[in-house]
């Protein structure tokens, strides 16, 4: 008996009933089921969201004042609301407690009272975070729970954009104050370089005239220091001349009285001479002859006493003179030696302002350069700082409060999530339909076996039956996928490829579990879909998977099956699609000889157990 034969003979056994052919027709319908059902159901989960119930409950009472109220948390609300996320409902606490212990919601959200002011807190002595809380409720769905996380963080991360969008704009507006000031006290710096240079110029000229002041001041203090000496010297001579003068004139008066009483005398001195004379008996002609020699000497002794009187007078006044001139040699000292005083304290005060006003020349200099320094500096942070306009600063607040964009590029890509399950699900499926069709196809014909020495055709017999139909069940696992589920295939006659080696692949190792171990081998390939299953990487990556587990996803085929179906359904890497379909045909080749050894064994070596009818099949 040939292949063929073997084939058509099988396909006849299976069809040979009307039951037969409802059971035959229900297991190739198994992966169709399974895969297609499955992806369906799971086609899009993240599309129906905006169905999902949330209870979200406002209890924030607002910050601010009267004229600049805030309330973040109606904000927040109201951005929930309109982005459509969930179902959002808002409620009360009460009532929000009691939806999730009902069941009537998957979680709630609660924006505390004090939200608004928590987070405007910053600004005050008392900064503290603000709070948004989740309550969830496991026991009414694990995922909604997880769901309500990433929600809750979402929600966290745009509050802190907007409120960061804001305090980074308010910030920008005080820079742009300060370049406004810096710009008018750069303004102001100029004048003042302007003035202190003038101030500067202007102490220099003051130091230069304060040291005249001062060399003019020393040599007035050395000239009235020698006019009081020589006014010293010239008072003390005026007053010796003034104490000669005053005995000269004490003598002089003297001399005068003595020769005024002399001339005051006279008169009676003649009248004695005449009496004498007449006493003498001198004639009158005689007494006058006498007189008359005598008359001329009083005449001379009075006019000598005019003389001598006159002369008195002009000793009288020198000596007056001469008093008063010591009197004012005495005054010119004191004035000179006040002068001399005074001339030295101004020297000694010239000095000092002259030191003065070099300190001064000095200090405004420093002065003008620090002016300068204080210009330029205020100048470069003008530069520095960029002038804005309040639409700049608006860009550049939301700029620092959201500085990172992703930009996502994808080598590969899956459209939705059920398309990104595809490959695992239909891979699985197409192990589960092969499986299943073992369950009424005969792994091995006994009567092939008995009348054949050939194991090589018995095993392609036993093979290419359930590999056909696998085949046909894959077929129709693709046209629900892209035709039904409309999921979009970069490769379709490719995966379609995959799919089958997968489907005949996995036949051939359920043929070689069977051909050695019969039923329990049959058992044994539920036990290896359910590792394959937890080890394929379809779901998480296979790296999250424990050490033993990693290890098994890269020796059995489903995992193979999964990352060449994404390589070709995704547009991906088709050199990693080529290796994986070689790992495929090891494994059905393997799986091939190893049935063809189990079945040379029956051929050559049977026993009463080898009749005895399987448990499954």
């Amino acid at each position: 008996m040939k292949v063929p034969a073997m084939i058509a003979a099988e396909l006849r056994r299976l069809t040979a009933s009307r039951m037969g052919v409802v059971a035959l027709l229900a297991l190739m319908c198994v992966p169709i089921l399974y895969g297609g059902l499955y992806l369906w159901a799971n086609q899009d989960p993240y599309g129906k969201f905006s169905e999902v119930p949330v209870a979200l409950v406002v209890e924030d009472t607002g910050s601010g004042t009267a004229d600049d109220p805030a309330n973040y948390g109606e904000d927040v609300a109201e951005n929930l609301i309109e982005g459509n996320a969930f179902d959002w409902q808002e409620m009360t606490a009460e009532q929000a407690a009691q939806a999730l212990h009902d069941g009537d919601i998957d979680f709630s959200v609660t924006i505390p009272a004090d939200f608004s002011e928590a987070l405007t807190s910053a600004s005050g002595t008392d900064p503290h975070q603000a709070r948004i809380e989740l309550e969830t409720n496991d026991a009414n769905n694990y995922l909604a729970s997880s769901m309500g996380t990433q929600a809750v963080e979402k929600i966290r991360s745009s509050v802190a954009e907007m409120v960061g969008s804001e305090a980074a704009e308010k910030l920008l507006t005080g820079l742009s104050d300060v370049r406004d000031g810096m710009v008018t006290a750069t303004d102001g710096a100029t004048q003042l370089v302007d003035g202190s240079a003038s101030a500067a110029s202007g102490s220099s000229e003051l130091a230069d005239g304060t040291a005249q002041l001062a060399d003019g001041t020393a040599q007035l203090a050395t000239g009235a220091r020698t006019l009081s000496d020589g006014a010293a010297t010239l008072a003390s001579g005026a007053q010796q001349v003034s104490d000669g003068n005053r005995q000269l004139a004490d003598t002089a008066d003297r001399a005068g009285s003595a020769v005024q009483q002399a001339a005051d005398t006279l008169p009676q001195v003649r009248t004695d001479i005449q009496t004498l004379l007449t006493d003498q008996g001198l004639t009158a002609e005689q007494i006058d002859q006498v007189l008359a020699r005598l008359d001329p000497l009083g005449q001379r002794l009075q006019d000598g006493n005019s003389n001598v009187q006159a002369a008195v007078d002009k000793v009288d006044q020198l000596a007056a003179g001469s008093a008063s001139v010591a009197a004012g040699a005495s005054t010119l000292a004191d004035g000179a030696s006040t002068l001399a005083t005074g001339a030295g304290t101004a020297a000694t005060g010239a000095a000092a302002a002259n030191d003065g006003a070099a300190r001064l020349r000095d200090g405004l200099s420093t002065l003008a350069d620090g002016t300068v320094q204080l210009r330029d500096g205020l100048q470069g942070g003008v530069d520095r700082i960029p002038a804005s306009t309040p639409e700049l600063r608006t860009s550049q607040a939301d700029t620092i409060a959201d500085p990172v964009a992703v930009s996502s590029d994808k080598v590969a890509s899956a459209e939705d999530y059920g398309a990104g399950l595809a490959p695992f699900f239909a891979a699985l499926a197409a192990w589960i339909g092969i499986y299943a069709l073992f369950l009424i196809v005969k792994p091995i014909s006994r009567r092939a076996v008995t009348a054949l020495h050939s194991p090589i055709r018995v095993t392609l017999a036993g093979w290419l039956t359930p590999a056909a139909l696998g085949a046909l069940q894959m077929v129709g696992l693709m046209g629900v996928l892209s035709i039904t589920l409309g999921f979009r295939f970069d490769n379709l006659i490719g995966t379609l490829g995959v799919l089958m080696l997968a489907s005949a692949t996995f036949a051939a190792i359920i043929l070689a579990l069977n051909v050695w171990l019969g039923s329990v081998g049959q058992f044994l390939g539920l036990v290896l879909m359910v590792l394959q299953l937890v080890t394929a990487g379809g779901t998480f990556p296979w790296q999250t998977l424990p050490a033993p587990l990693a290890a098994l996803h890269h020796v059995l085929p489903l995992g193979y099956v999964v990352d060449a179906m994404r390589q070709l359904m995704y547009g991906g890497n088709l050199a990693r699609a080529g290796w994986d379909l070689a790992v495929l045909a090891i494994w059905l080749v393997a799986a091939l000889l190893l049935a063809m050894v189990g079945v040379t064994r029956m051929t050559h070596r049977r026993t009463l157990r080898d009749l005895q009818p399987s448990l499954i099949g």
